[in-house]
């Protein structure tokens, strides 16, 4: 990932590799706006993911403490070392080796990255994840999954993972990027977000939570009685519930558990409502209401 003028010639010969993604981003002014929208001071450790051939590193490393590359290809590991290496800022620069979605990351301030699109979802949520907590990460992403991580109840993007992304965090919008920006250029359209983790974060389980949201959304535009009244949903709450019961040694158990969802949903009044209309305060009253019952549903 980074930018050149019409002097950098960086990775003039490489054969980038479609399997893992590598799409170098060449475009200055979308660097400079990454760059400008991380905000970083300093003192701070900047995490990049996927340095490529180091265009938005050596853009990055005068303005930091530190860098830390997570790179996996050896070609691109080599490149942005030996870019660097002949620099002022050779000791300001650590390159791990590696995988992102398998390595422990270690501590930064802020992140900056353009990932391969196809590992967007668990790496966006391993970022979510990370402790101790960062101020903020600035990504690239194919247009259409950065849409719907900011859509907004009663869009028809608005899915689980604008759900989950908006409860963990303060997600927005920087810039749209065209795929001339990169090289090669990929098939599909690019946006930049800013991610910003809450802290502190929701006090709830978010397995739990995100077990909810996984049922609520298999049909986003049916009625919650609808998906609850399915067979296979049911089953799963009915063993949950048992196995609740069992653990907190409740003898008094719910014999008819269809109903007992049913009056769940009747009380906060969402029988006839649909996901996709529903904001955050509102699954996390469900949730609320459920748990009150003994029903849960993490895995």
């Amino acid at each position: 990932m980074g930018g050149q003028d019409g002097r950098a010639r960086a990775g003039q010969g490489f054969t980038f590799s479609h399997a893992l993604g590598q799409h170098i981003l060449k475009n200055p002014l979308v660097v400079k706006n990454i760059v400008d929208k991380a905000n970083i001071k300093a003192s701070d450790v900047v995490l990049e993911i996927g340095p490529g051939t180091g265009n938005l590193t050596v853009q990055l490393l005068p303005m930091c403490k530190k860098v830390i590359a997570v790179e996996f290809d050896p070609r691109m590991v080599a490149e942005v070392t030996r870019r660097v290496q002949l620099t002022e800022y050779a000791n300001k620069l650590q390159v791990i080796h590696s995988d992102v979605l398998k390595v422990d990351l270690p501590y930064f301030d802020v992140c900056v990255a353009n990932i391969p699109y196809q590992i967007s979802s668990p790496l966006t949520f391993k970022l979510l994840a990370h402790r101790p907590f960062y101020r903020c990460a600035v990504l690239m992403y194919q247009r259409e999954f950065a849409m719907r991580m900011i859509a907004k109840p009663g869009s028809n993007l608005f899915c689980r993972l604008s759900l989950n992304a908006q409860l963990l965090s303060r997600v927005s919008h920087v810039m749209k990027v065209s795929k001339n920006s990169f090289r090669p250029p990929p098939k599909v359209e690019s946006t930049v977000i800013k991610i910003e983790p809450k802290n502190p974060p929701p006090p709830i389980n978010f397995l739990e939570w995100d077990g909810l949201v996984r049922i609520c959304f298999s049909r986003k535009n049916k009625t919650l009685r609808g998906i609850f009244k399915c067979k296979q949903v049911l089953k799963m709450i009915e063993a949950n519930y048992k196995t609740h019961c069992s653990i907190n040694n409740v003898t008094d158990v719910e014999q008819d558990v269809k109903a007992m969802v049913f009056g769940i949903l009747n009380s906060v009044e969402m029988s006839d409502s649909r996901s996709s209309k529903l904001t955050q305060d509102h699954f996390l009253r469900l949730l609320e209401a459920f748990n009150k019952k003994g029903i849960h549903f993490a895995k």
